[in-house]
């Protein structure tokens, strides 16, 4: 299947790899002949790669000669006519105007530097992330067409590198309230793309939203995961500066100590009847059935249903673990404990309620529920809850993060559940993401031979950096929280 845009001039994401005849896609991953130009993006040849620098140990590829707009389209195109040249010189102005205030180096063609410079001071040297802009106008035309949709694009497209990708939006993330000044992000709403409808999270919506991004292929997403396939935040045993270098070869253990802690507040032993949302790549249903339990356990990827029931016969736990294809609203029966990891983000805030509510529902007298979930403060989630972003397009269509104070006020006014506890680890996800990140780009080969193309790596590279530097900088985090019934806590205290 090749590449198509997802919904009119809010398009572009991928549905599945570039195309690669030798993968099983559609052929065309080779450049066309020819191609007009003004709907492709031309990029030297001497910029074919940029070095890594910085302690970054990769080195990023860049977008062939000319961007294939069959596969890619909303990267191929830049925005052009009036209303696209007027926007693009209000973005620039803005864009510059905010630089020159941000611990960040900008690189423009011609020797033009803005931000702030490496100096040295008392002795040492100070530098700061730099950010090289390749294509201004074309930079500036995508920024004023789709905002923070946009800067990702022009990534993708090669108008803009950096030296360290997380360290250049890291900067970004620590000020992303104050990026824009005030009266023009009140007007955002009347011009930047909102939500299709179609990418809403209803029953009927829901199993197109997590294919888009779970059934790329599972062969893409083992060359960056561990060997559990766990696509969440582990739990290192580090913490601290020592936690900045965990190495890769503890990951795996990482990643089970995190199911491990789920799985012990959630009271899961010997008998226990487990349901679990969210099924990844199922190794909390193995973890669950090694300790005697019985898992019930509803995902909406065919491909990660394929593999983990694959892997649970493997183990020989067939009988233990049911995975079957289904919208979790649609589940029935009664557990002990119901467990689900990172898949809140996927449910849509308007279904936030009805998620508990299902939780509720089939949670069995004194059974306990265990989530993991990524959070926002509640402030930027109010401000951005309607928002349609680049994560969205390209990424995850659908997804809200919520903010504890969400979970806390939905679960108590239209649940009988009580958030109990929680654990805040939002420094693991930074290296977790680190982690996948050097993993990923230290396959590119392997990535490219799969099917996927250089703007899809750029891309994937985006996404890891642009969630790392939320977590970096604590615009992000991440929580384990543990919830029972109201009753059931009265009547232990």
């Amino acid at each position: 299947m090749t590449i198509t845009e997802a919904t009119g001039s809010a398009a572009g994401r991928p549905q599945k790899a570039p195309a690669a005849a030798s993968a099983g896609l559609a052929p065309g991953s080779a450049a066309p002949e020819a191609a007009a130009p003004d709907s492709a993006v031309s990029v030297s040849a001497a910029s074919i790669a940029v070095a890594a620098r910085s302690g970054v140990p990769y080195t990023v590829p860049q977008p062939p000669a000319v961007v294939d707009a069959d596969i890619w389209p909303g990267i191929a195109t830049v925005p052009s006519g009036l209303k696209a040249a007027v926007a693009g010189r209000v973005a620039e102005a803005i864009f510059k105007a905010a630089v020159r205030r941000l611990p960040l180096e900008v690189r423009y063609p011609g020797g033009t530097v803005l931000g702030k410079h490496a100096s040295v001071q008392a002795g040492a040297l100070t530098a700061y992330p730099v950010m090289t802009i390749n294509r201004p106008e074309a930079f500036a035309a995508r920024l004023g067409d789709g905002g923070l949709i946009g800067l990702g694009e022009s990534y993708m497209a090669g108008d803009w590198d950096a030296e360290d990708l997380t360290a250049v939006l890291e900067v970004f993330a620590a000020s992303v309230g104050n990026l824009v000044p005030e009266p023009l992000q009140k007007l955002r709403a009347l011009y930047l793309p909102r939500q299709p409808r179609k990418e809403r999270n209803t029953e009927q919506n829901t199993r197109s939203n997590i294919s888009r991004h779970y059934d790329l292929s599972n062969e893409l997403f083992a060359t960056f995961l561990d060997e559990t396939m766990t696509y969440s935040s582990a739990l290192f045993p580090e913490s601290g500066e020592a936690l900045k270098s965990v190495a890769w070869d503890g990951f795996a253990d990482a990643q089970q100590a995190k199911i491990d802690r789920l799985l012990d507040k959630a009271g899961v032993t010997q008998g226990t009847r487990v349901l679990e949302i969210g099924t990844g790549w199922g190794e909390l249903a193995l973890r669950a059935a090694q300790r005697g339990a019985t898992v019930y356990s509803v995902t909406l990827s065919s491909e990660q249903q394929e593999l983990a029931r694959q892997r649970v016969a493997g183990a020989g736990y067939a009988d233990a673990v049911t995975i079957e294809l289904k919208d979790y609203r649609a589940v029935e029966g009664e557990y002990d404990a119901v467990v689900s990891v990172e898949m809140i983000e996927a449910v849509g805030f308007e279904y936030w309620a009805t998620y508990f509510q299902t939780i509720e529902r089939v949670l069995a007298p004194g059974g306990k529920v265990a989530i993991q979930a990524i959070t926002i403060a509640h402030d930027r989630l109010l401000a951005t809850r309607s928002s349609y972003t680049w994560v969205h397009k390209y990424i995850f269509p659908g997804g809200v993060i919520p903010s504890v104070r969400a979970i806390e006020e939905i679960t108590e006014k239209q649940t009988g559940l009580r958030v109990r506890e929680r654990l805040a680890m939002g420094e693991h996800y930074a290296q977790t993401l680190r982690l996948w990140e050097e993993r990923f780009m230290a396959r590119a080969a392997e990535v490219h031979g799969l099917g996927f193309d250089e703007i899809f790596q750029r891309m994937w590279l985006f996404y890891l950096c642009y969630s790392r530097a939320g977590f970096e900088t604590g615009y992000l985090d991440v929580q384990q929280i543990v919830l029972d019934s109201r009753k059931a806590g009265e009547a232990g205290n």
